[in-house]
């Protein structure tokens, strides 16, 4: 299913404090189903945003034909600009699965691109027994759980799957015992 031709992905203007409100809005209503701790309150996801989205940083959000924000995606460079960091992306429930998340995925990686980044990578927790590689002990051998992972209850890694990410290694426990976080990468 292909995004609506009206939909466009544009810069986040720090400075335009209606939109970071909805921004951080989006953000509290996209995470709190699977990761409950980020974003739990406005003031907290007001910071997020600003920090996120700081100076050499990429923010971009997906709007509509009215102007209201259906999705966001962020990214922060490491490894001296080679590799950046996919984080956040949130589309809102009401919108996803219409292609607004794989447009927006698809932005960001040109955006890097652009920059001279050759990989794009992600982290994307389980805290909420969505995979096998949740509520288990991962050590000592967390490569034999990866192997095998399965997805129990619509943990997004898949979706990254679709759009080109393999997974590459998770931190067990990054969320508390059993609540690993799994990280995926894709050359952009």
């Amino acid at each position: 299913m292909g995004m609506d031709d009206s939909i466009r992905i544009v810069d986040l203007n720090l400075d335009d404090e209606k939109r970071v409100n909805e921004v951080a809005i989006l953000m509290m209503d996209a995470f709190k189903e699977h990761s409950p701790e980020y974003c739990p309150d406005i003031e907290t996801t007001l910071k997020e945003v600003r920090d996120l989205f700081a100076p050499g940083h990429i923010g971009r959000v997906a709007v509509d034909a009215q102007g209201t924000i259906l999705g966001v995606i962020g990214g922060q460079p490491h490894y001296y600009g080679h590799t950046w960091e996919l984080h956040p992306l949130a589309v809102r429930p009401e919108h996803q699965r219409k292609g607004i998340g794989r447009a927006l995925v698809a932005d960001l990686e040109q955006c890097v691109r652009e920059r001279g980044a050759l990989t794009l990578f992600l982290g994307t927790d389980d805290e909420v027994d969505q995979t096998t590689l949740s509520g288990v002990d991962l050590y000592p051998n967390p490569l034999e759980h990866l192997a095998r992972i399965q997805n129990l209850r619509g943990h997004p890694y898949e979706f990254y799957q679709k759009v080109g990410f393999v997974i590459v290694g998770a931190m067990p426990d990054a969320n508390g015992w059993g609540k690993p976080d799994i990280f995926m990468a894709k050359r952009v």
